[in-house]
């Protein structure tokens, strides 16, 4: 096994939804992703098996989290950090421009990437 060094600036970058740019890195049991959210992106609630860390490193988010009644919402901003267990129902609305780093485990499927199907 050998030790894989990488650069985001040679990362190609994919848009799966509307105001969304996302570099990734998979790794056998994590996924790395730098994520940038143009103003206005919307992430429509989802979950999934993988336990998240999302990093925020600039910029203004609101988080939805849950569902329905247990539904409520977090803002957050750069220098923030938001732990997701498994399962647990989230979405995100840019306030402004926003750049997070997403660590999940084990990789998997992103919310975006279910998102308009």
């Amino acid at each position: 096994m050998n030790a894989v060094p990488y650069r985001w600036d040679e990362i190609e970058e994919d848009h799966p939804i509307a105001l969304l740019h996302r570099k990734m890195i998979h790794g056998e049991q994590m996924l790395v992703a730098r994520v940038r959210l143009e103003k206005g992106c919307h992430v429509e609630v989802h979950q999934h098996i993988s336990e998240q860390v999302a990093v925020v490193l600039s910029g203004h988010a609101r988080w939805t989290i849950g569902l329905g009644a247990d539904a409520h919402t977090r803002e957050m901003r750069g220098g923030e950090v938001l732990h997701l267990p498994s399962n647990v129902p989230h979405g995100i609305d840019a306030l402004e421009g926003t750049e997070i780093i997403d660590v999940l485990s084990p990789p998997g499927l992103m919310g975006v990437d279910r998102q308009g199907r």
